[in-house]
């Protein structure tokens, strides 16, 4: 890690929020590849409940509600995104549909085997996911689906500079067949897993940042913490274009066996 460059666990998570809540995407991914991880998922109907955890301002809840049958709860821990949320809700005439609530994907306001389908995209590092996996199958319907998108490794081995960046960012960063076994193990069937394409990062997520950052400087201008903010920010960016054949984020789409079986 480099000694001028604060790590992102240095950073207020309200400063973090303050800055993306500004961005349409909190994280890579894009209308295309939200339709197509659903296009994996083959048990919806208008009964249908739909969880989709650590929304953000809800980018992608928005295509999921236009593309799948049944209701969405959107959930996030900070009330500025859910008002986000809500507000584009009202704007694509979702109501009925779609509804925003705050709340914490560590203590999820579901009852057991409720959800038919729970969505997370760049969200479940924020709990881990191994841990996300199993303590969110409890919701699940037998036969519920889950998918998540989640950064992983590529390759076995990488340069040190980008594994030292991202064991700090993210230590659970896996490989693609690890993190399938570790599906596997908590509960589900692995259905599909696909790599999100190069312009999920730059079309979708790091080009729109760059006015972005430009706002949130000129607005704390004389924020020193800001300013090593967006400094981490442009940090992180410049590490993928350098660094994007070892890593990358990928889907995970798994779904709930009747029970799990343990071997003595």
């Amino acid at each position: 890690m480099n000694d001028e460059i604060k790590s992102i666990h240095e950073f207020d998570l309200e400063l973090i929020c303050q800055y993306y809540s500004t961005l349409e995407r909190q994280g890579p991914g894009s209308p295309e590849i939200t339709i197509k991880a659903l296009s994996f998922i083959d048990n919806l109907n208008d009964t249908s409940l739909i969880a989709d955890i650590g929304c953000g301002s809800g980018g992608q809840t928005m295509v999921l509600a236009q593309n799948a049958q049944g209701k969405i709860t959107g959930l996030d821990i900070f009330p500025v995104f859910i008002d986000q949320f809500n507000t584009n809700v009202e704007k694509l005439n979702l109501q009925g549909k779609v509804k925003g609530i705050t709340g914490s994907m560590d203590a999820l306001p579901f009852q057991e085997e409720e959800l038919d389908l729970i969505w997370s995209e760049g969200a479940i590092y924020n709990i881990g996911f191994e841990r996300g996996l199993k303590e969110w199958r409890k919701f699940l319907k037998a036969g519920g689906y889950i998918a998540v998108s989640e950064v992983s490794w590529f390759t076995e081995e990488r340069p040190s500079e980008i594994e030292e960046f991202w064991e700090d960012a993210y230590p659970e960063i896996d490989t693609i067949p690890n993190k399938v076994k570790q599906m596997q193990k908590a509960g589900y069937v692995p259905i599909a897993t696909f790599i999100l394409p190069e312009n999920c990062w730059t079309e979708h997520f790091y080009e729109p940042q760059v006015n972005a950052e430009k706002i949130f400087l000129e607005k704390n201008a004389s924020n020193k913490t800001a300013v090593e903010f967006i400094e981490n920010q442009r940090h992180e960016t410049e590490l993928y274009y350098k660094y994007k054949e070892y890593y990358g984020y990928v889907f995970y789409i798994g779904k709930k066996t009747k029970k799990i079986i343990t071997n003595h």
